[in-house]
């Protein structure tokens, strides 16, 4: 297991990434999440694919909201840095499923249970104390708050919970549905192109997806607009869907997300 992730000139993120890569309990507990997930329940993919992808847009969330004059919590409540952050959103990007290696339904709490341990694990030659319980602590409260229903108290935690709705690009899909069945969760999964994440016109983070077809939309307020609205978040991001193709009578050509309490 190779990571490709941009750590920059980020040491700490970098002596993570090497310490993730090198994991084989890590990587295992992986595998076990996904054929809980997908060979055993017949659901989408809970496994390493989906962890690179959340930790590459958590990553990318993150820096949009720096560069746009956002401070992660941990510098604003800890005195803590940018690279932190980093850390925090990545790691918490690399454990919020392993609770699925146990059983999917209460997977978050399962993910606090096998995450404690190996979070100290991989930051203890990172940080010393107090540092690290205060970072481990931070990324426990990113895993826990990715539920869709969890308040997330920090930007950090925020920026996982945004991250892990958006891997739902080609039927990749975070509303759980079954392989094969037909209903609003498997047609409105397909309609799902792509997801980009850039800077934003009037907020710092901008999501553009582009749907193939309108039932895309049942993702985004499914499963986004919740995400959203419990994640801090809302006020630095502005979300825009385009329909392409000439599938269907068109509804629409651009969805604009509405921020919570706009409407």
């Amino acid at each position: 297991m190779i990571w490709q992730l941009p750590a920059r000139h980020n040491g700490k993120l970098q002596a993570l990434m090497e310490r993730i890569s090198a994991d084989a309990e890590l990587i295992q507990l992986y595998k076990c999440a996904n054929i809980n997930a997908v060979d055993r329940s017949g659901m989408n993919d809970h496994g390493e694919v989906h962890i690179r992808i959340v930790a590459n847009a958590a990553l990318r969330i993150l820096r949009l909201l720096v560069s746009g004059g956002i401070e992660p919590s941990v510098v604003i409540n800890h005195g803590l840095g940018i690279d932190d952050a980093e850390v925090i959103v990545v790691l918490a990007a690399c454990l919020h499923d392993i609770g699925m290696a146990v059983h999917r339904e209460d997977h978050e709490q399962f993910s606090l249970i096998l995450g404690y341990p190996k979070a100290r694990q991989l930051l203890a030659s990172i940080y010393e104390e107090p540092i690290l319980t205060t970072v481990v602590s931070e990324v426990l409260h990113a895993v826990i708050a990715h539920q869709a229903d969890v308040r997330a108290f920090t930007i950090e935690a925020g920026v996982v919970k945004v991250a892990d709705a958006l891997d739902m690009s080609q039927g990749r899909s975070r509303i759980p549905f079954e392989a094969g069945k037909i209903n609003i969760h498997s047609v409105s999964a397909l309609a799902v192109e792509a997801v980009n994440i850039e800077p934003g016109e009037k907020r710092p983070v901008r999501i553009s997806i582009r749907l193939n077809n309108s039932a895309g939309i049942f993702q985004i307020d499914e499963l986004l607009r919740r995400k959203l609205s419990t994640s801090l978040l809302s006020p630095y991001v502005e979300v825009v869907a385009r329909i392409e193709g000439e599938t269907e009578p068109r509804l629409f050509e651009t969805y604009a997300l509405e921020p919570e309490g706009s409407r």
